[in-house]
């Protein structure tokens, strides 16, 4: 069983290719997706920009995603703990450190692996360009 984790606010060509990427390392793929509270815990109150059950729901009408489950905490962790995976994959912006929940994964016997990262299309980046472009036509 592999999983991975995150927002997923606004789905992007980096999302698709962690997704597919992770669910190539296993059997099935897990999508752990962020509650709508513990995203504005994380990222602000201006966030999420979607709803939780809408995120959630075009995860799990991708092909490579066999189930999708939301979380309240500000890490996956505790979900983890019970879930057990084989992998857990995070994409490669996490590399600059060690993420939290990569205790619980190993001390179950799992791995953590770094999937690839698409620079220039995270989440918080289109936000920002999208803001800087509504700047320029107003």
């Amino acid at each position: 069983m592999v999983a991975t984790g995150g927002v997923f606010d606004v789905l992007h060509d980096g999302h698709r290719q962690l997704l597919e990427s992770a669910r190539a390392m296993g059997d099935c793929l897990i999508v752990l997706v962020n509650s709508d509270a513990s995203v504005r815990r994380l990222k602000g109150q201006s966030r999420p920009l979607v709803p939780a059950a809408q995120r959630a729901a075009l995860l799990a009408a991708l092909r490579c995603v066999d189930a999708v489950m939301v979380f309240d905490d500000d890490t996956p962790a505790p979900v983890l703990e019970g879930l057990r995976p084989t992998v857990w994959v995070k994409g490669g912006d996490y590399a600059h450190g060690r993420m939290p929940e990569a205790e619980v994964v190993e001390r179950h016997g799992g791995q953590v692996v770094l999937g690839p990262y698409l620079a220039g299309v995270s989440t918080t980046e289109l936000i920002e360009r999208a803001a800087d472009r509504r700047a320029v036509l107003s």
